[in-house]
């Protein structure tokens, strides 16, 4: 036999994550000039890097040949500060996946089972597979969480619901009232992991005040990341808010120096830097406003988001959704077909700058006149 036969079949049937397809590979491709690209297609942060992480990170270049602080105590002590939490409440990750990892090596086993959302993070059902549990897509209602149906989902062998507050890749967000009620009725064996990577994309008003639910719901973790509103998706840090027991447990499982000194050094300056937040969160809802006045005037179905991006229906069946895609490609716009979320009509596209959404729009529309 071949030694790979020995592998669990549950490991040997996942297909590998994804990713937006780079910047470089498109100018391989299609023999284009890299400054000619635009990506948006993984939700990254158009504005670059907080100004204070990029200083900080430079200034601790002539360090990298030392190991990191394996217990990160000066990032954690920072988000204790922030949050008002114990430092034994937070774990951290090489980015918030990979704080959605331990979740699941910690919870899950064969035989257990995961629930979340159909149209939900493409993560979820993976790290569920790969510990060989099963996961339970409940439909969504409207692209978004219908959270009585994932709370009736749930079975005796269910130990990790997943949420994601707001989701991706439908931006879709469920109500602070809908996700208490849900906290209040799921049993306290079951972990309820809130996924808040664009927590900083929220309008106020719509911002649940789940840290306050940790006092009051041991069996919670929120899920943070510096990828997105700090613009740190290269250096790769998230971070988890949870129990200090369960916090615990996934320390035991989390990986020597899984944060490198790098990422350390750029989320605790990035933490700080309230400007460079606040001008990707006024960005972002500029440019959500010239995208979905485009898709209007273009007579193009979009669903209402509340992240940094924004998914939208091509008319017809699904080749023409990868029809337009490959144009905007060829025309050097990378955006996200969402074909593996169930979603085969559907792209989607992240904010950019004014000059980049305006490219998109008008790459689209010709894109779209060339089916006809």
């Amino acid at each position: 036999m071949n030694l790979c036969d020995f592998a669990p079949e549950y490991i040997r049937s996942i297909q590998p994550y994804q990713p937006g397809k780079p910047i470089s590979e498109l100018a391989r491709e299609m023999g284009l000039d890299e400054a000619h690209i635009v990506k948006l297609a993984s939700n990254e942060n158009p504005l670059g890097t907080s100004p204070l992480a990029l200083d900080a990170i430079i200034n601790t270049l002539h360090d990298i040949a030392l190991y990191p602080d394996g217990s990160g105590y000066e990032l954690k002590a920072a988000l204790s500060k922030r949050y008002q939490l114990d430092p034994e409440q937070i774990i951290l990750g090489n980015g918030s996946n990979d704080v959605l990892d331990l979740a699941a090596r910690v919870f899950l086993k064969p035989g257990a089972t995961a629930v979340y959302s159909q149209h939900a993070f493409a993560v979820y059902p993976l790290v569920v597979k790969m510990i060989g549990a099963n996961g339970i897509s409940v439909p969504a209602r409207d692209y978004g969480h219908d959270l009585p149906a994932m709370l009736d989902a749930i079975t005796p062998e269910t130990r990790i619901v997943f949420i994601a507050s707001p989701n991706n890749p439908t931006g879709t967000l469920s109500s602070e009232n809908e996700l208490l009620r849900f906290m209040e009725r799921v049993s306290r064996d079951v972990l309820v992991v809130m996924d808040e990577a664009y927590y900083e994309y929220l309008p106020e008003a719509n911002k649940p005040d789940s840290i306050s639910w940790l006092k009051q719901f041991s069996n919670l973790l929120l899920t943070r990341t510096f990828s997105k509103a700090y613009g740190l998706a290269g250096v790769r840090v998230g971070f988890g808010l949870t129990h200090p027991d369960v916090a615990n447990l996934m320390n035991r499982v989390r990986q020597p120096f899984n944060v490198s000194s790098i990422g350390l050094v750029g989320a605790l300056a990035a933490l700080h830097d309230a400007e460079f937040v606040q001008r990707s969160y006024a960005l972002n809802r500029v440019g959500m406003l010239q995208l979905t006045d485009g898709f209007r005037r273009m007579s193009i179905e979009c669903i209402p988001s509340y992240g940094n991006f924004i998914s939208f229906r091509v008319k017809g069946d699904p080749s023409n959704t990868l029809t337009v895609y490959q144009n905007l490609l060829q025309q050097g716009i990378i955006v996200r077909p969402l074909g593996i979320y169930e979603m085969p009509n559907h792209l989607r596209v992240t904010i950019g700058l004014e000059a980049q959404n305006k490219r998109f729009l008008e790459a689209l529309e010709l894109a779209l006149s060339e089916l006809n």
